[in-house]
């Protein structure tokens, strides 16, 4: 068994622990409230955008009749020789099994994607920049410190840079990777094929079908002004919810943290309360065998 000075400064040691991970747990949880606002506000916008793609895109293709016109850029399909791979983590480590799962399933998906040639990676934090680092993956383009509450503007360069290498031919096809935000305890990795944009179908029932709207000039010019910006908005609301998953996966890992932490405190107390209780009882029997010494010598 451990000695008592032991035991003494590993539950110090424990307790240490766990102020700071409770007041990781706190900081986390008051960042989490604002993200998931931020990620739940951006769902609507974007789901609107998806509509109004939609319809333009329908009123486009019924308008092509026998007339050739040309295709977007971003709606080109091509042979699959490159592929990339935008891949969202975390800067931070502290938040469980969040930063392994996107890894994890990133890789899964690099390894599908070889079988059809190349695939290079684009990434959105340090954590996936520095796993795939180390497995010696080609790595085209990485992006740092967005902070807690990125803008639409810090995440248009990461649009940019995956726009152009997609039209000018670098990239064939172009996978998101992210986590998406269910609820405080369940974040899930989620492969989405951001590049060539595929525009939804617009349903007949649909309630922008219930109006004629006119789109000026015309909806091919709507159209292409709409689809560099829905790819932002892709990319936008994907950093949202990897943010607000991010928060939560460390509130709960945080929380868990200090419950073991506790539980470990609770154990060790008790161990140093036995501990404690031997050597007293060691020493008491020191005194009355001595004692004992002493009046056996004196007679």
């Amino acid at each position: 068994m451990a000695s008592i000075r032991e035991i003494r400064r590993r539950i110090r040691s424990v307790q240490n622990t766990a102020k700071i991970t409770n007041a990781l747990q706190l900081v986390a949880a008051s960042k989490m409230h604002r993200s998931q606002q931020r990620a739940t506000a951006a769902r609507p916008y974007a789901e609107k955008m998806r509509e109004v793609l939609g319809h333009v895109a329908s009123l486009v293709a019924a308008a092509g009749g026998e007339e050739e016109r040309p295709v977007h850029p971003l709606l080109q399909r091509r042979e699959v020789r490159t592929a990339g791979i935008v891949l969202i983590t975390p800067d931070r480590g502290l938040c469980g099994g969040l930063n392994a799962n996107l890894n994890r399933r990133a890789g899964e998906l690099l390894l599908e994607l070889r079988e059809q040639g190349e695939v290079s990676l684009v990434t959105v934090g340090k954590k996936g920049r520095d796993f795939f680092r180390r497995t010696r993956r080609a790595i085209v383009a990485e992006f740092t410190d967005l902070g807690d509450y990125p803008s639409a503007l810090d995440t248009l360069p990461i649009a940019r840079v995956v726009m152009d290498d997609y039209v000018n031919g670098v990239f064939d096809v172009v996978y998101l990777v992210y986590a998406q935000f269910v609820n405080t305890v369940t974040q899930r990795p989620v492969v989405h094929r951001l590049l060539p944009v595929e525009p939804p179908t617009a349903d007949e029932s649909h309630p922008l079908r219930e109006v004629e709207y006119i789109y000026e000039p015309s909806p091919e010019a709507v159209l292409a002004e709409l689809l560099p910006r829905y790819v932002e908005m892709q990319l936008y609301a994907a950093v949202l919810e990897s943010k607000a998953s991010e928060q939560s996966a460390r509130m709960v890992a945080m929380r868990n943290a200090t419950e073991n932490a506790k539980e470990m405190i609770e154990a060790l107390t008790l161990t140093y309360n036995k501990a404690r209780q031997e050597q007293i009882t060691k020493e008491l029997l020191d005194i009355v065998g001595g004692v004992a010494a002493l009046e056996g010598a004196g007679t």
